[in-house]
């Protein structure tokens, strides 16, 4: 493998790596957290009049920024670069339900450029072509 085919994987392994690191709680957070009682708008006057502080109502505020999706594909390579040569990662399969961290413009597939980084478990991402968004779109990274 030549030098100028790694430079581009290296490039979005360290893109990749430095998302993670700068955003781990934003992950973590979301897991087991199906209660709709604490979405945004809630979250402040039931963290302190339960007595739990402000931490908990920061973290919250934090899962405000994930959107989520829904894979549409019978089975979706999750890849560690938007484009189809980049490394899978792991498979979804049709039905899942995806935390969406951001969303960038990739590898075209089948006339769609937009990617989407997602966190569930690991950062990995899915090309948009493939998953339908619930609710509001995902920001841009």
């Amino acid at each position: 493998m030549s030098l100028r085919s790694r430079l581009p994987i290296a490039v979005a392994a360290c893109a990749l790596a430095v998302t993670a690191l700068a955003t781990p709680a934003v992950a973590g957070d979301e897991w087991g957290d199906d209660d709709p009682q604490s979405s945004s708008g809630n979250h402040q006057s039931q963290g302190q009049g339960q007595g739990q502080g402000q931490g908990q109502g920061q973290g919250q505020n934090q899962n405000s920024r994930l959107a989520r999706g829904v894979v549409t594909a019978s089975s979706l390579a999750l890849r560690s670069a938007p484009n189809r040569g980049g490394q899978i990662i792991r498979w979804a399969e049709r039905g899942e339900v995806v935390s969406i961290f951001c969303r960038t413009n990739g590898q075209s597939v089948q006339g769609n450029r937009q990617w989407y980084l997602l966190t569930d478990g690991t950062w990995a991402w899915g090309s948009a072509r493939y998953i339908r968004t619930l609710g509001s779109a995902p920001r841009w990274c």
